[in-house]
């Protein structure tokens, strides 16, 4: 009585070749893919408006005295001056939707939130003017 010894098969080799270059590209395209967590540079205030009534979260860096004169109401004041100080008070869970008067201090603050690792962060373009402008809501006083 003979044994038979099986002798391995190329084809067996192969395969396992084959499934694991696939196995290395497709884990290859999750790890290089692009970050999709940022926002576009800016936004109009439609879509901001639309966007802090889905839960975005809505930060005014004007100064007191104009937050006085007239703010979305639910919109967080912290002042341009004073962000660097405070960018721990800014959520990284949510977007961040940065206003100021005209849209060159939320622009201004963007980028420094940016610059600190906040990428889901977007300035409104044409600030608080443009918001009163285009009919959208305001509330005045601290």
């Amino acid at each position: 009585m003979s044994i038979k010894k099986n002798k391995p098969n190329n084809n067996n080799k192969w395969l396992i070749i084959a499934l694991a270059a696939v196995a290395v590209i497709v884990a290859a395209v999750f790890i290089f893919q692009p970050q999709t967590d940022s926002l576009p540079a800016t936004i109009t205030v439609q879509q901001a408006n639309e966007q802090f009534a889905n839960g975005a979260y809505l930060l005014d860096v004007r100064e007191p005295i104009e937050w006085n004169e007239a703010h979305v109401d639910g919109a967080v004041l912290i002042p341009l001056g004073e962000l660097s100080a405070r960018v721990d008070e800014i959520p990284t869970d949510q977007d961040v939707l940065i206003i100021c008067r005209s849209g060159n201090r939320s622009a201004e603050a963007r980028n420094l939130l940016r610059a600190s690792g906040l990428n889901r962060t977007t300035s409104i373009n044409g600030g608080i003017n443009a918001w009163i402008s285009a009919g959208l809501p305001v509330v005045s006083g601290p």
